[in-house]
């Protein structure tokens, strides 16, 4: 955990010095947050993830993301909970104020093995990549991104397995997943 929580700051302090590189600009920053919930009578999760993006020449945003997770469940009158949390950082390349496309990896300390939840926590990578529509509502100064993205790592354990939205033709799970969120400029 020590050693994820420098990497963090050590990446954000680059991020930082490479934006005040010589005839560079940070033109703004925003605030993002993407959200999902699902629920039954059996159980249910949500979940959110927050974005601190630094936006370079209006078209590429970057920045350090955190993500959390909260699952219940009552099976057969067996009560169950956990909660999944994590970070990572994000990269989206935005076209004419209308598409974007771009990449995000994320470690989650999860419980889940998809047969059982067990005590035993595991640190779970995802690298999502995809794109999907993006535009600015100017006066408001709000950004809707709407996307499709594909997990490359697609790791059993990914607790994104229950949001998967495809399947194969033997209908085995396909590592798709949808995702809309905002951005809010802050300057």
């Amino acid at each position: 955990m020590r050693k994820g929580l420098l990497l963090l700051l050590f990446g954000l302090l680059i991020l930082r010095a490479w934006g005040q590189e010589k005839g560079d600009s940070l033109d703004v920053n925003e605030l993002g947050i993407d959200g999902f919930v699902h629920a039954s009578t059996q159980g249910g999760t949500f979940g959110f993830g927050l974005k601190y993006a630094f936006v370079r020449n209006k078209d590429f945003a970057f920045g350090p993301s955190l993500r959390y997770h909260r699952s219940w469940s009552n099976y057969a009158g067996v009560r169950t909970s956990f909660n999944i949390y994590g970070g990572g950082f994000f990269a989206h390349y935005r076209f004419r104020n209308l598409l974007f496309a771009g990449g995000e990896f994320e470690v989650l300390k999860s419980p889940l093995n998809f047969t059982i939840s067990n005590s035993i926590t595991n640190w779970v990578p995802t690298f999502f990549v995809g794109g999907g529509f993006s535009r600015l509502f100017e006066p408001t100064r709000i950004r809707l991104n709407a996307g499709m993205f594909y997990d490359l790592v697609n790791s059993p354990n990914s607790p994104f397995r229950l949001n998967y939205v495809a399947k194969n033709s033997n209908g085995m799970l396909l590592p798709f997943i949808y995702r809309i969120g905002v951005f809010i400029k802050l300057d």
